[in-house]
């Protein structure tokens, strides 16, 4: 099952299942990111997308760098939003995609409104809040349970 077409402007913290079509503006230099636990660095690119209602940066990963480029139409599909400092990111995980589209974004792209400006709460796997990134116990989860991304 498919989900439905969402507008930029739409997306929330919470957002799952993630569809829309959508223009890149603008693609980032790839960065690499060192792992926690001593396994591969990975590389992450940020690009922004937008569409008539706004902007959202988009975090493509290892192999999805370099398959889009700036002024691309591309449509994403079962995408996620993640919280990346407070900041939502649109990501596309193993079971979603991004694509190039065969229809042409040909709308004006909105670039006053950027989603991933906001700064929203961050919160532990639990849904509680959790303001200083301090591990939070007596939950009945081990504190080995509690990761940071």
């Amino acid at each position: 099952m498919e989900s439905e077409m969402l507008k930029i402007k739409d997306l929330t913290p919470e957002s799952k299942r993630v569809s829309l079509h959508a223009k890149v503006v603008k693609v980032d230099e790839p960065k690499e990111i060192p792992s926690r636990f001593g396994g591969e660095s990975k590389k992450v690119a940020e690009v922004t997308l937008g569409d008539e209602s706004g902007l959202v940066i988009m975090s493509l990963w290892n192999e999805q760098i370099g398959t889009v480029a700036e002024g691309d139409s591309v449509s994403v599909v079962d995408g996620y939003i993640s919280l990346v400092r407070g900041h939502m990111r649109l990501n596309v995980g193993k079971y979603g995609r991004i694509e190039k589209s065969e229809s042409v974004f040909d709308k004006e792209v909105n670039n006053d409104i950027n989603v991933s400006d906001k700064e929203h709460e961050q919160r532990d796997f639990g849904g509680r809040r959790n303001f200083d990134n301090k591990k939070s116990y007596g939950s009945g989860r081990s504190h080995s349970d509690h990761r940071r991304f």
